[in-house]
């Protein structure tokens, strides 16, 4: 029987770019450090960005990404110095295919966060899996770091993939267990 342990680890064996679990792996203390940026901002605004963004997020989960990008930059106009929104928009832009948008996003959302709390952590991980997906390597080890440092579980995964040594073991891994999942009958 596989453990929730086992699950994980070979999840990222088999999908190395793909997250699982909670991506940014947020401590409490980063939940309260966005309330506490959030406290800057009037209070009606910022509920109202956040209703425009679960209106974003509820458009893009049912596929519609033109509408989910149209409601991330409502809230972004309503509220232009708040990292969340920027970083939600990164994401369906990145779905939309529009990678260099949503490095321009993300960017700014880290600026604004300075890379702490939810948003920041996110922003941190969208963009070191966008910077090692260009094969910048050595910048998204910086922003993975970053969200590590923060406890995001996912980011520490991604370190590991990052370790050539890591890579080769898990390619070897994959080759076994593929192996032993499909026998090659001509052996008898």
């Amino acid at each position: 029987m596989c453990t929730p342990n086992d699950s994980a680890v070979l999840h990222a064996i088999f999908n190395s770019y793909v997250p699982f679990g909670d991506i940014s792996g947020q401590k409490d203390s980063d939940t309260h450090e966005d309330a506490d940026l959030d406290s800057s901002f009037p209070a009606a605004l910022v509920e109202e960005a956040r209703n425009l963004e679960l209106c974003g997020v509820n458009a893009a989960d049912t596929g519609d990404v033109k509408t989910a990008v149209q409601k991330f930059s409502e809230a972004i106009a309503l509220l232009p110095d708040r990292a969340s929104a920027y970083n939600n928009r990164a994401q369906a832009l990145r779905l939309e295919g529009n990678v260099t948008g949503a490095l321009q996003d993300l960017n700014h959302a880290v600026e604004l966060s300075r890379g702490k709390g939810v948003a920041g952590c996110q922003a941190l991980v969208q963009r070191g899996l966008i910077l090692r997906l260009k094969g910048d390597d050595e910048a998204a080890r910086k922003d993975l770091q970053k969200a590590a440092n923060q406890g995001s579980d996912f980011a520490k995964q991604q370190l590991i993939l990052l370790n050539p040594y890591a890579a080769l073991c898990n390619s070897m891994l994959r080759d076994m267990i593929q192996k032993l999942q499909e026998p090659d009958m001509q052996m008898f």
